[in-house]
């Protein structure tokens, strides 16, 4: 019995993705945050709680597309080809989001409001092109001889731009919760009340797209709804609404700190593991999986190699850059 190379790339993807979702999410939703919090000084804390990580949080993001490219070359033609509009959009998000962070600390209190705007329009662009994504890999690709045969304009769906709206919901809960666990005094206060209100919007989203998926996708119905499948699948909406209220419990305390944040990174594990399944084993929907999408084994056992390499060494690097930055932030004092 020979070793699996399609399905070992395909955890490391599936990982380096998760990763990038929960590291990158909670600084994205902070940027989505900014307009709530008019006190410059609260958002100067919001900034710091995230500078000494969020450069980092992006290298995830790299070894999932690098990855793709390497270990699945077929995927990876077939989603750039049919996200194109969308990914280019999200990467010009990002870098109008750091380049705005780097500015801001640069520029004059008289003029440090234009790229508070600016972190802001960079993480909402950024986000919602992220969903509109999730949204169009979720509607499946048309694919003829191992290209893309659809239209540039396919991905771009009532169902993808809801997906937009909801990935915003969620990272912006992500971005509260970690505010809640990284702040204090007043600023601790209201990212409480706004992570109430986001649990219940982020649920209500969850359960219309949990509607929309089958509605929309025969496939995906039959895989959630057939015997003895559904007996499998039932625990992932439990889960989500015992960790829903787990969730508004911690956030209603008065002394809450870290577990609104853990809870919320299991509910979007959740969500990320009830996407997983919907679609498996295909890697590119509705009909390639990821072994016929797969780079020849010598390419991908090559690539295997220096990946045990780097990747704990980037999780070493991720865990130091935490440790050494736990704390609260305040204004004036910095963590402690």
């Amino acid at each position: 019995m020979g070793i699996d190379l399609p399905l070992i790339w395909l955890i490391i993807i599936i990982f380096s993705i998760m990763m990038y979702v929960v590291m990158d999410g909670f600084d994205l939703g902070i940027g989505l945050l900014f307009p709530l919090v008019k006190e410059r000084h609260d958002r100067d804390v919001m900034m710091n709680t995230i500078a000494p990580v969020w450069d980092g949080n992006e290298t995830w993001l790299v070894m999932g597309g690098a990855g793709l490219f390497g270990a699945f070359p077929l995927a990876y033609s077939v989603i750039l080809d049919a996200l194109a509009i969308p990914l280019t959009l999200m990467l010009i998000g990002l870098i109008f989001r750091g380049v705005a962070f780097e500015f801001r600390f640069k520029a004059a209190p008289e003029r440090q409001h234009i790229w508070d705007k600016s972190f802001f329009a960079g993480s909402l662009i950024a986000t919602f092109s992220q969903g509109v994504v999730l949204g169009g890999f979720i509607n499946g690709f048309t694919v003829q001889a191992r290209h893309y045969s659809g239209g540039v304009l396919d991905w771009l769906t009532p169902f993808s731009l809801f997906c937009g709206l909801g990935l915003m919901a969620a990272y912006a809960l992500l971005g509260s919760t970690w505010l809640i666990m990284k702040t204090g005094d007043r600023l601790h206060s209201d990212m409480k009340q706004w992570a109430g209100l986001l649990t219940l919007a982020l649920l209500a989203i969850i359960a219309i797209i949990s509607v929309w998926t089958p509605l929309a996708q025969p496939a995906i119905a039959h895989r959630w709804f057939s015997l003895p499948n559904v007996f499998f699948f039932l625990p992932v909406p439990v889960l989500v609404l015992l960790t829903a209220w787990a969730l508004w419990r911690a956030i209603m305390r008065d002394d809450t700190h870290y577990s609104p944040f853990l809870l919320t990174l299991f509910l979007i594990f959740m969500g990320y593991s009830g996407l997983g399944i919907s679609i498996w084993p295909h890697l590119i929907p509705p009909s390639i999986t990821f072994w016929d999408a797969a780079a020849p084994p010598q390419s991908q056992g090559f690539m295997l190699v220096g990946a045990l390499f780097i990747i704990p060494l980037i999780l070493v690097y991720t865990f130091w850059s935490y440790y050494v930055f736990r704390g609260k932030v305040t204004h004036n004092e910095g963590y402690h």
